[in-house]
């Protein structure tokens, strides 16, 4: 029997009614003859909800207690989602991720998954049992219960999927696939057919929620065809592989050199002044990033003005205070002068394949921003994305004007589509 691996969010099994949904659709797919098995994430808010109970007790809890805290919200989903398909008749089984054999690195609150023995689920699934395994978690060599950081279930069905030698990972969300912008900020946002992995990559890392950026590189590593779809609906979603899923040459010949746009207001600047221009002061700086575990984006070091530059880079907001602290000693270290941060940053970016060889994307982008009266605060590329740094304030002005711009509004048809999971 060949076998599906189906990845749930948190809004598909939000009460009891979307988690008898839910149940039915694993059911239609076990019916037709595949052997299934679901990653569920937690139901709604309830990830939200343990946060805020910790943070009653104390502001800083141990990163170990908390990985045990929230890793208990995609176990009640996935117990809750069992009961439903006992209900209707058939045989199912859940497992925490450390029951599903998912090993992680030592890591708390971020783990990368090492390796996955998924002998518990194969033996289940020749027993003719549908398995279930909570995603977002797994048990690290030591032991100890991990989760994988934010979309961490999308990672768990990825790698569920490659150990499993499952023929398609299909996520199921709120919305029923990858638009060119978010829908709820562009209103003639279309509906993607077919991303490729490179550029579900640079969606993921900046800013499209739809699928998170672990998932997609260990889609690409091992060649996983991961099918986005609404978890309401029956249709079509969007195919996210090599770029060829069920596209003939024309089709592929007629790829818009712009894709999507995606958007972040999830970001920080950070800025180190007057850091002494020599060789081995930036990794020094970035050194220290790395072993407090912070993810950097965007770099942009000055020209040295008397021996000195000024070096800033993008973080993810919620990294910033390990940044901040990272900093103040690399400040004294170095002799720096000082060192400040910025929350109030966007970035948008544009991405898309077809721009490695088409000149004039900067140019149009830059030029319809300025335009706009919006500076660009700092530029980073890579061969198939531009992205510009500016205010926060202005971010859904640009995107609505730069989607316009490069020709990626729907002609006919008007969406109304939730913000979650989209670009």
């Amino acid at each position: 029997m060949s076998v599906v691996v189906q990845k749930y969010g948190g809004t598909s099994v939000a009460d009891a009614a979307r988690i008898g949904n839910v149940a039915r659709r694993i059911v239609a797919t076990f019916e037709q003859g595949h052997s299934v098995c679901a990653v569920v994430s937690a139901r709604g808010d309830t990830t939200d909800e343990l946060l805020a109970l910790a943070r009653e007790i104390t502001p800083d809890p141990p990163e170990r207690e908390m990985d045990m805290l929230l890793s208990a919200g995609e176990r009640i989903s996935c117990a809750l989602l069992a009961m439903a398909i006992h209900r209707l008749g058939y045989d199912a089984v859940s497992y925490t991720g450390s029951q599903a054999g998912i090993i992680t690195d030592t890591t708390h609150t971020k783990a990368r998954i090492l390796d996955i023995h998924p002998d518990r689920i194969e033996s289940a699934m020749r027993e003719g049992k549908i398995v279930l395994v909570a995603g977002f978690q797994g048990v690290s060599t030591a032991k100890d219960v991990t989760t994988l950081g934010r979309g961490g279930s999308d990672t768990t069905a990825v790698a569920l999927a490659h150990a499993l030698g499952a023929m398609v990972c299909e996520t199921y969300t709120d919305v029923d696939g990858v638009y060119t912008a978010n829908p709820s900020l562009v209103s003639r946002a279309r509906k993607l057919d077919h991303v490729s992995y490179d550029e579900m990559l640079e969606m993921a890392a900046s800013g499209a929620q739809v699928l998170a950026l672990r998932s997609v590189e260990y889609a690409r590593k091992f060649d996983i065809p991961i099918h986005v779809r609404s978890s309401f609906t029956e249709a079509e979603g969007t195919w996210v592989n090599d770029g060829g899923h069920g596209m003939d040459i024309e089709q592929q010949l007629e790829q818009p050199i712009i894709r999507a746009i995606s958007y972040t207001t999830d970001e920080a600047k950070v800025t180190l002044r007057g850091v002494p221009d020599k060789p081995g002061v930036a990794a020094r700086v970035f050194n220290a990033l790395a072993a407090a575990r912070v993810n950097v984006d965007t770099i942009i070091q000055n020209t040295s003005e008397s021996g000195h530059s000024d070096i800033s880079c993008t973080v993810p907001a919620e990294d910033l205070p390990a940044a901040e602290l990272a900093l103040h000693d690399v400040v004294e270290q170095l002799g720096a002068r000082e060192y400040v941060t910025d929350s109030s940053i966007a970035k948008i970016s544009l991405i898309g394949a077809g721009m490695r060889s088409h000149p004039g994307v900067a140019a149009t982008m830059f030029q319809t921003l300025a335009d706009l009266g919006i500076n660009l605060d700092m530029i980073g590329t890579s061969p198939i994305k531009i992205s510009c740094v500016i205010a926060k304030e202005h971010v859904d002005e640009a995107v609505r004007t730069l989607h316009t711009a490069f020709d990626l509004d729907e002609k006919d048809v008007v969406h109304e589509a939730s913000d979650r999971g989209v670009c």
